[in-house]
């Protein structure tokens, strides 16, 4: 029996995983619960896994990490605060199934540095999708990544007709159920980018060798070409639960988690190429990428910044990744060596540069 520990439970990723949990009570022992601020709720989930171990909030989360043992821990937190307790489950050895991006992605070479081969399992469907493709073949033998893009709502527009859209229609993902930050960051293609560099991290695949492609009926959620001109993809119904199972055991496959695809009914799958013009977050994150240190810390921050002003009603859809652009552009990055402090002040920096754009741009 595998022990778990879900960070964020109360969340998209942690509420699917006791779905996978609760379908399987022979395999998973829940034994730490954390969430962001929901205790009621909380107090509902420990009682019904029998969790003595609960958190509420992210300093308490990391100091639930290093206090319980657990085979695995679910990072499930939404946004970079959840680098502490990345951090924290790698220290102590545990696999840490990660959902959360951010961590990664801000953390970089702090991060993998740390981990241990293996240790890191993703659950992002795209880059659990590459990871099951890449055990078709060695590591030599990798042409490429082809990560899978829905286009989300506005696939198909042109850069100049989404300078009007609402917070309402970026928020009307046609496939994914997801919270406000992810899902406005789908509609921006920000979250393929952070995606892109979470691949570079992951795999250790250069980003030349990383492609997008949009996919819109999100079935095939990623590939990996091959040298010999093989493609292998991964496919299924969208459903969040199966990249989850395999998170919390890996790389075993888990029963009752997920419906397989009806090849009984007539179906087809359309591949597009990304428009760079229209989209631009996937290009930027790569420039991100390549530049290493602070960066992705600044591009991460700018844009939850960004996102909250447009929700707010005071910046425009187009100009949430414009915002983005700008704060990198500017940003200085120091010379010393890259730690979870400086990465704390680049990301304040960042956010209060955001600030000012966002200020001067409402002012104009």
């Amino acid at each position: 029996m595998r022990s778990v520990i879900i960070l964020g439970s109360t969340g998209s990723i942690g509420t699917q995983a006791l779905d996978v949990i609760r379908a399987n009570p022979r395999r998973f022992d829940v034994v730490g619960l954390a969430v962001g601020s929901n205790r009621a709720e909380l107090e509902r989930q420990a009682e019904e896994f029998g969790v003595e171990h609960t958190a509420v909030g992210i300093d308490e989360a990391v100091q639930l990490v290093r206090s319980v043992d657990a085979d695995v821990v679910l990072n499930g937190i939404t946004g970079s605060v959840g680098l502490g307790p990345t951090i924290a489950t790698l220290e102590r050895g545990m696999t840490l199934a990660l959902a959360n991006k951010e961590s990664l992605i801000v953390g970089g070479d702090l991060v993998t540095r740390l981990a241990e081969p293996g240790q890191i399992v993703p659950v992002d469907s795209e880059h659990s999708a590459i990871a099951q493709a890449l055990r078709s073949g060695t590591r030599d033998e990798v042409r490429r990544l082809v990560l899978t893009a829905s286009g989300g709502p506005f696939r198909g527009r042109r850069r100049e007709e989404l300078v009007g859209v609402t917070p309402a229609e970026a928020l009307a993902h046609p496939t994914w159920d997801m919270g406000l930050v992810v899902t406005t960051n789908s509609a921006t293609l920000v979250n393929k980018g952070l995606e892109v560099i979470e691949a570079h991290l992951l795999f250790d695949v250069d980003y030349d060798r990383i492609d997008v492609v949009v996919h819109p009926q999100s079935i095939v959620h990623s590939m990996v070409e091959f040298v010999d001109g093989s493609t292998i993809a991964q496919a299924s119904p969208p459903d969040m639960r199966l990249p989850i199972s395999l998170g919390l055991d890996w790389p075993k496959r888990v029963g009752a988690v997920g419906r397989p695809l009806d090849w009984t009914t007539a179906q087809q799958w359309s591949f597009e190429p990304l428009d760079d013009e229209a989209f631009p977050a996937v290009r930027l994150a790569k420039q991100v990428g390549r530049a290493g240190g602070e960066y992705p810390a600044v591009f991460n921050a700018a844009n939850e910044q960004a996102v909250a002003a447009f929700h707010a009603g005071r910046i425009g859809f187009t100009d949430i990744v414009e915002t983005v652009r700008a704060v990198v552009d500017a940003h200085e990055a120091p010379t010393g060596a890259l730690s979870v402090d400086s990465l704390a002040e680049a990301e304040r920096i960042a956010r209060a540069a955001a600030d000012r754009r966002i200020e001067h741009a409402g002012r104009g």
